[in-house]
């Protein structure tokens, strides 16, 4: 058969075999929304990156040298137990020359004489002041020796540390309204007074750095029920210092709001070692606070704190389950504080009991299981538990019990 005879549909291209080239460019266009979507990921995908190299830079900073960078002097308050003496004893470390703000003389003078043995070549100057008198006639007399002690000195930080958490977990009406006018004078107005008499000095000088403790509490959390004053003064602090920081960043001033978590106290050493990675040490702390110092209107500086902060974003996904939660909890510390006011106001002064009691390792095992149960249990169990648990251990742990979980809620273990 010739090629000629073959029947012309066999060479002719079918239709329905071929893609129009219309068809083809339709099926590889990308769509405006997906391209759209695309693009904005890729912007927050490369502003969280920028912003995690910022963070991260610090940790690759080496330490400012606060003496050449600030000035040769510090001032801190509340310097004679917790975060404020560890902070105290850093920056001696660092070289600073210290002005140690406190009420009580005692503790001033055996933290003093601390830092001497430690550090012979840091010069120390103390002045009495108590903070819960500030804004009356005795608060003015102790500012003005403030300003007389610190006249002259090249002040170059100052770390406002001192603060008062007491009555602890109540309501606003149970404690009569002067303990609440004592703590907003300690956390927030001796805070402000302090500051503004430094700052003078500083501007004078063009350097500076300022350092408020605040507290994690005001700061991860979207409510306190019980503690809402405390809360409330800690969230001054923590505006009170990021709009100062903006007002005299380029004057030279470093302001900084510094939030610990939670930090171990003398009363729970023995019992938090089972939480050790989770509870600083005062030390640990001031060591990472006197290295962030200068960097940041607002810091974290421990990475175990850091953790903890994270973990309690995390939780907080639901505002009104954490706000229930933590008065739940709260409500439990209430309980334990009232039962202990009780049994103060009839077994009299705790510490002189304390001291003449000859079974302090009953004390040491009944806080022990005290805390070990808040662990286990994610807080503080009911109190009847408690008492139950301690005097088991001994005829008074009762009492024993009470006291323990007491002073760990109160020096921070509790309280953010």
């Amino acid at each position: 058969m010739s090629m000629s005879t073959l029947p012309s549909c066999a060479f002719v291209a079918q239709p329905h075999l071929q893609v129009p080239e219309t068809h083809r460019v339709r099926e590889m266009a990308v769509p405006v929304w997906f391209f759209s979507l695309a693009l904005l990921g890729a912007l927050h995908v490369v502003a969280i990156s920028f912003r995690l190299i910022a963070y991260f830079s610090v940790f690759l900073r080496r330490p400012i040298d606060l003496r050449h960078r600030y000035g040769a002097w510090a001032i801190v308050t509340g310097p004679t137990s917790g975060i404020g003496r560890s902070m105290a004893l850093e920056l001696a470390e660092r070289g600073l020359n210290l002005v140690l703000v406190g009420r009580d003389p005692a503790k001033l003078r055996d933290i003093s004489e601390t830092i001497s043995r430690a550090h012979a070549a840091v010069q120390i100057k103390t002045v009495l002041f108590d903070f819960s008198l500030v804004s009356t006639a005795q608060g003015d007399e102790a500012m003005r020796r403030l300003r007389e002690a610190v006249a002259g000195l090249d002040v170059g930080v100052l770390v406002n540390n001192a603060g008062v958490a007491k009555p602890g977990a109540v309501y606003l009406h149970e404690v009569d309204a002067e303990a609440w006018v004592r703590m907003i004078r300690v956390n927030a107005l001796a805070l402000t007074e302090v500051t503004a008499a430094v700052l003078p000095g500083m501007l004078r000088r063009g350097r500076g750095a300022i350092v408020n403790i605040g507290s994690g509490s005001s700061f991860a959390l979207p409510s306190y029920p019980l503690y809402s004053v405390y809360v409330a003064t800690k969230r001054y602090v923590l505006e009170f210092s990021s709009s100062l920081s903006v007002e005299y960043k380029s004057r030279g001033i470093d302001v900084q709001c510094q939030v610990p978590f939670l930090v171990e106290t003398n009363m729970v050493s023995s019992a938090a070692r089972v939480i050790r990675q989770f509870v600083l040490t005062p030390d640990a702390y001031a060591r990472a606070a006197v290295s962030w110092i200068g960097h940041g209107s607002l810091c974290v500086p421990n990475a175990v704190h850091r953790l903890q902060g994270w973990y309690l974003y995390l939780c907080c996904f639901s505002p009104d389950f954490t706000d229930r939660g933590l008065l739940r909890r709260n409500l439990k510390q209430r309980v334990i504080f009232r039962r202990l006011r009780s049994w103060r106001k009839s077994q009299g002064n705790y510490e002189e009991w304390r001291l003449a009691s000859s079974s302090k390792r009953y004390t040491r095992r009944a806080g022990m299981l005290t805390v070990l149960w808040s662990i286990l249990l994610g807080e503080m169990p009911t109190s009847w538990l408690i008492c139950v648990l301690s005097k088991a251990i001994h005829p008074e742990g009762s009492a024993y019990g009470l006291v323990i979980y007491h002073e760990c809620s109160v020096k921070n273990t509790l309280i953010l």
